[in-house]
C-alpha cells in the first residue's frame, strides 16, 4: 500500500526582470552621425544617479545587468551598477539594440537560467514592445529616460505569462532616495 504523503513538486520560485531605459543622451544630428556612439549628457547622468539611489533602495538584489552594446545604455547600465550593492556583473548583448524583436530577446536571457534577478538596459520603443510583450498586452507599455519597470517572471527565458509589478518615472525613483 503507498504511503498518503503530499506531493513534493518542487515549484520554482519567481524571477524578477527590470526594465531599464536609458537616460537622457545627446541628440541625433552632425555630431553623432553613428547613433550608437551617442552618449549621455551631463544632466542624464545626474538625474540617472539619482533615480538609482532611489532604486536602490528598494534592494533589488540584481544578479546581473545586460545592457544594449549602444554607448547610452552602458553608460547608463555602469551608473545603475555603481549604485547597487553587492554590484551585479554586466553584459552587453545585441539584441536589446534597437530594432530586435522581442521573442529573440527572451531567447537570449535562456541562458541566464540560474540567475535569480536581471536588469536589462535598452532602448524606447523596444522596451515597451517587449514589455507588452512579457504581459500579452496589445500596445507597448511607455518609458520615460531613467524609468524603470519591475516583472515577475516564471523563469529565464521569460514567457508572455509575466507580471508586471510596478512601473516608475526617473521622477518618482529619484523621489525614494
Amino acid at each position: 500500500m503507498k504511503s498518503a504523503r503530499p506531493s513534493r513538486a518542487r515549484k520554482s520560485k519567481p524571477r524578477t526582470l527590470y526594465l531599464v531605459r536609458h537616460a537622457i543622451a545627446a541628440e541625433r544630428g552632425p555630431k553623432y552621425p553613428d547613433d550608437s556612439l551617442r552618449p549621455l549628457i551631463k544632466r542624464g547622468i545626474a538625474r540617472m544617479r539619482e533615480a538609482a539611489r532611489g532604486f536602490a533602495d528598494l534592494d533589488p538584489e540584481i544578479d546581473l545587468v545586460i545592457s544594449s552594446p549602444l554607448v547610452r545604455a552602458k553608460q547608463t547600465a555602469e551608473i545603475l551598477i555603481a549604485q547597487l550593492s553587492p554590484s551585479p556583473a554586466h553584459e552587453l548583448i545585441e539584441e536589446l539594440s534597437p530594432g530586435c524583436p522581442p521573442a529573440d530577446l527572451a531567447d537570449a536571457l535562456g541562458r541566464c537560467e540560474k540567475q535569480r534577478a536581471i536588469a536589462l538596459v535598452g532602448h524606447e520603443p523596444d522596451l515597451g514592445i517587449f514589455a507588452a510583450w512579457l504581459t500579452g498586452a496589445h500596445r507597448p507599455i511607455p518609458f520615460k529616460k531613467g524609468g524603470i519597470a519591475c516583472f515577475e517572471v516564471t523563469a529565464f527565458p521569460p514567457d508572455r505569462n509575466s507580471t508586471l509589478l510596478w512601473a516608475a518615472t526617473p521622477r518618482m525613483l529619484r523621489g525614494l532616495k
